[in-house]
C-alpha cells in the first residue's frame, strides 16, 4: 500500500504582505506559513485587521506577496502573470464573498450557465437546474439574484462553483450576515460540495460554527499564524 501523503494544493512560505500609501507603511501579513493538503476544510479565524482576507486574496491569486512564495499545486502564484493567475482563479479556484457578485440581470439559472462557461465547461438548463436544487433553489431558478435573500444569494453564489467544479473553495465571511438557521443551510451546502467532490475548503470567518465543522482552524495575530492546529472549541 502507498503511504505516500498527497502533495499540498497550497504551500505557503515566510509570505510578507505590505501595503504602502505615500510614506505610510502597513504590514498586513509578517511571514506566513502554511501547507494546505487537498480535500481539507480549513477555517480562518482572529481580529478584525489580523489579515484574513489579505491572506485569502493572496491564495485567490487576487494579489501578489511583497515577499514570500505561494505555492499552488506546485506553480508560485506570485510568478505568473495576471492572465494566467485570471485563469487559475477562473477554472481552479471558486471565491464566494459576504456581497456575491451574481449578474442581477440574469436568473439564476441564467447565472449557473454562465459559471460554468466562463470556466471552460458546457452545461444543458438541465444540468444548471439539477444544480439549484441541490441547493434547495430549484423553485427560485427563473427569478433575478437582486430578488433573493441574502442567504439565497450565498446558495446561488455556491451553485455557480459547483457548475464551475474547482479544486478549491475560497469564503470571505460568507455567514457573516445571516441568521443562525440560514448560516447553517449555507454551511450545509458547503459540507455536502465538500463530500461529493473532495473539494478543499478555506474559509475566513468570526462564526465559531464555521470554526467547529472545520478539520483545522488557522489563527491569526497582527499578519502571523499563531495557532495553525488551534482547537475549533478556542474560537475567540
Amino acid at each position: 500500500m502507498d503511504m505516500t501523503a498527497p502533495s499540498p494544493v497550497f504551500e505557503l512560505t515566510d509570505v510578507i504582505r505590505v501595503y504602502r500609501e505615500t510614506e505610510v507603511e502597513t504590514i498586513a501579513l509578517r511571514g506566513v506559513s502554511l501547507d494546505v493538503v487537498p480535500g481539507e476544510f480549513i477555517a480562518v479565524t482572529g481580529r478584525s485587521g489580523s489579515g484574513k482576507s489579505t491572506l485569502l486574496g493572496l491564495m485567490a491569486a487576487a494579489d501578489r506577496p511583497t515577499a514570500g512564495r505561494i505555492g499552488f499545486r506546485g506553480v508560485d502564484l506570485g510568478r505568473l502573470d495576471e492572465p494566467a493567475r485570471g485563469r487559475i482563479r477562473g477554472r481552479q479556484i471558486g471565491i464566494v464573498f459576504q456581497a456575491q457578485n451574481l449578474f442581477s440581470i440574469l436568473s439564476l439559472v441564467e447565472n449557473v450557465e454562465l459559471a460554468a462557461r466562463l470556466a471552460g465547461r458546457s452545461i444543458s438548463r438541465d444540468d444548471a437546474l439539477d444544480i439549484l436544487a441541490s441547493v434547495g433553489l430549484a423553485l427560485r431558478a427563473d427569478h433575478r439574484s437582486d430578488a433573493l435573500s441574502g442567504g439565497e444569494q450565498q446558495r446561488a453564489a455556491l451553485a455557480c462553483i459547483l457548475a464551475a467544479r474547482p479544486d478549491v473553495l475560497l469564503g470571505d465571511e460568507i455567514t457573516g450576515e445571516l441568521d443562525s438557521h440560514t448560516a447553517d443551510e449555507v454551511l450545509g451546502v458547503v459540507t455536502k460540495m465538500r463530500s461529493e467532490t473532495g473539494m478543499t475548503v478555506i474559509l475566513v470567518t468570526h462564526d465559531a460554527d464555521v470554526a467547529r465543522r472545520a478539520d483545522r482552524v488557522v489563527r491569526l495575530d497582527d499578519g502571523r499564524v499563531v495557532s495553525p492546529r488551534l482547537a475549533a472549541s478556542a474560537l475567540a
